[in-house]
This record gives structure tokens, sequence and C-alpha cells, in this order.
């Protein structure tokens, strides 16, 4: 059974601490192939990771108090899991969405440390492999690993820019990336607010546009956006998806667009 993520009643800084939740020994946390919705901080117990591989469950490892897993659904939106958590005992844990991990990174920046020491064994792994794979040392600035081509656009969704009237069309598929273009990692966002941004305050990373199942859409903030994004003048939270409609008026930082979306032919 997947762990579900709750919200309290609580207000300001509260709202955001991240949850308890618990599990009984045997019990499947998440499973790979699912989407990532969040990451656990282990209270007490442990944890197996496991991957399928060649057909058979391999057991990668096994956490205890303090460890964590799943960090790359808040790292890499959209990620799907790519192994499944299973409680080895009965097990305590911090459940955390993408606004709990705002509170934590601003509250606990010991956590950041952590994880990034983690993501950098991870590469470093990786990169192990890739050189016994290929048998020679390998430069990943130089090999040819880049971003995927551009999202086709959507020719019937778009947000037009109020002050100037500049249109920027949807990706045709599930979801479209807001923000600017970042010369650093060379990431481009499917729509990129630079042109009307004299200001910058649009994160490189600001927000994402979700095409549901049944044809409607959301708009997510993502985490670490730093001047925020609002719905008809509501503040969102990070990581939490908010209805958008045809006509709606969407802030990004200090960017003000209009959701415009055709009517089917």
């Amino acid at each position: 059974m997947m762990a579900k993520f709750k919200t309290t009643a609580k207000s300001g800084h509260d709202s955001l601490r991240p949850e308890l939740v618990r599990f009984g020994a045997g019990e499947v946390i998440f499973t790979e192939g699912d989407l990532g919705l969040g990451m656990y901080i282990i209270q007490s117990g442990e944890v197996e990771i496991r991957k399928t591989i060649g057909g058979e469950d391999t057991v990668l490892s096994v956490l205890g108090k303090g460890d964590f897993f799943g960090e790359m659904a808040l790292l890499e939106d959209g990620a799907f899991r790519s192994a499944t958590a299973v409680a080895r005992t009965d097990v305590s844990a911090l459940s955390i969405d993408q606004a709990a991990f705002r509170f934590i990174l601003e509250s606990n920046p010991e956590i950041t440390i952590r994880m990034m020491r983690k993501l950098v064994r991870r590469l470093r792994e990786t990169t192990r492999l890739l050189e016994d794979a290929v048998g020679h040392k390998v430069d990943l600035d130089e090999s040819g690993i880049t971003e995927p081509p551009p999202a086709e656009p959507d020719p019937r969704a778009r947000l037009v820019e109020l002050e100037s009237g500049m249109e920027f069309p949807l990706a045709r598929g599930q979801e479209t990336t807001v923000g600017r273009l970042d010369p650093v990692t060379g990431i481009h966002p499917d729509i990129d607010l630079t042109p009307v941004d004299g200001r910058r305050s649009v994160s490189r990373r600001h927000a994402r546009i979700l095409r549901e199942d049944d044809g409607s859409f959301v708009v997510v903030e993502d985490v670490g956006t730093m001047n925020g994004t609002a719905v008809e003048g509501e503040r969102l939270q990070p990581g939490r998806p908010a209805p958008l409609r045809p006509g709606n008026i969407v802030r990004f930082g200090t960017v003000e667009c209009r959701f415009e979306l055709d009517a089917e032919p």
C-alpha cells in the first residue's frame, strides 16, 4: 500500500512541517515505476530499497534511523521511482512533499548537505559503471548528454503576458515548464519568460502547468521559487497544484499572464 500525503489544518510554518507516517513490517512504501510524490526520513525501523534486475528483486541497500530515500521526486519534477521501498520492520518516517521540503531547507541545512553528498556518491558510482562499460575514462561534459529537444507547442493553449501581449504557447504534452533560460546548466523551460521579465523576478525553474487526463489544467509552483506564483491573486504553496481555467490571471514573480485555451475544433 502506498503512503498518502496529508495536509493539516495548522497555519503558518506549522502547516509545512513534515508529517509522521507509519508502515508495518513487509508493507510496500512505494513501487518501482510509481510517480514520485515526495521523500521520507526514517525515524525508527529499517527500510529495504529493492530493484528488479534480470527479472529478480535485488536488495540494493538497507536504511535505518536518520537515513532518507525517495528524494529524486523532489529534485526532479515528475520523476518515476527508480526502485521499490519496503518496510523491513515496523517503520515510522517523516513524509515530505515539496512545501515541507522548502521548510526543511530553511530550518535544517544539514539535510541539504547530506543529500548533496549522496547525489555526488551516486554520480561517481554511475560514472565508474559507465567507464567500466565503455573501457575508458568518460568526461560527462563531453559525453553528448544533452537536454531533450524542445517540446512541440500546443496551438490551442497559451499564456499571454498582459503588458506586452506576447504569447507563449504551452507544450503539447502533459507538462509545460515555466521559467527562465539557465545559461549555466543549459536547461531551457518550455515557456521562457526572460523577454518580459525585466526585473528578473521569475526563477530559472519557476512553475509547471500540467494537463490532466480530463483535459483540464493545473499549475504547480516548484520548490525553491523565490518570488512566488499566484492564480487570480491567491498565492500558491510550492508543490501543491491549483486549478487553472481559461481567462485566469497567473502571476509568475512580477510577470502577469492570462491563460487562454481555444475550444476544440
